[in-house]
C-alpha cells in the first residue's frame, strides 16, 4: 500500500455547511488538532448549523454547536483564497462540481467522498438520530482511513 502525503490543510465541502461537512470538520479536529488546517465549506450557505448533527457529534466529544455555516462565495469574500488548501473533500455531488471548477485556476487536490444526506429521513427522533449517527460514523471511518491509518 502506497503512503499518502498527509495535507497541511483540508477544506471539506458539501451542499449547504449544515451537516455533513461540519461534521468532517470536527471530527478531523479532533483527531489531528492542529497539526492539519481544517475548515469547511457548502456550495450555499443559507441554512444553520442542523440541530441533529450537533447532537450525534457531542455524543463523540466533538462540539459543533458554534459551527456558522459559510459558502464557498463567502470564504473567498473574507479572503480565504482556496488555492491555500492542498485538499478538497467534497461530500456532495454539488460540491465536488463546484470543487473541480476551481482546479481550472488553482492547483488542488479533490476527492469525492460520497455521503448521503441524512436530512428528510426517519419519522420519529429516534430513527432521525440514527440515520445522522451512521453518516457521522462513515465520515469519521473515512477520516481513520485518509489521515490516521499507517
Amino acid at each position: 500500500m502506497a503512503l499518502t502525503t498527509l495535507p497541511t490543510s483540508v477544506l471539506f465541502c458539501c451542499d449547504h455547511n449544515s451537516i455533513r461537512s461540519p461534521m468532517a470538520e470536527g471530527l478531523l479536529k479532533q483527531s489531528v488538532g492542529t497539526s492539519i488546517f481544517v475548515q469547511s465549506a457548502g456550495v450555499k450557505g443559507d441554512m444553520e448549523i442542523d440541530g441533529f448533527a450537533i447532537t450525534v457529534c457531542r455524543e463523540l466529544g466533538v462540539e459543533l454547536s458554534r459551527h456558522r455555516t459559510r459558502s464557498f462565495d463567502d470564504l473567498m469574500e473574507w479572503g480565504d483564497d482556496l488555492d491555500s488548501y492542498d485538499l478538497i473533500v467534497a461530500l456532495s455531488p454539488a460540491a465536488q462540481r463546484r470543487a473541480l471548477e476551481y482546479t481550472r485556476y488553482y492547483s488542488l487536490e479533490v476527492e469525492y467522498w460520497q455521503t448521503m444526506d441524512p436530512s428528510g429521513f426517519g419519522d420519529s427522533r429516534d430513527a432521525k438520530l440514527n440515520r445522522y449517527r451512521a453518516v457521522r460514523d462513515q465520515i469519521a471511518q473515512r477520516i481513520k482511513n485518509r489521515f490516521l491509518a499507517g
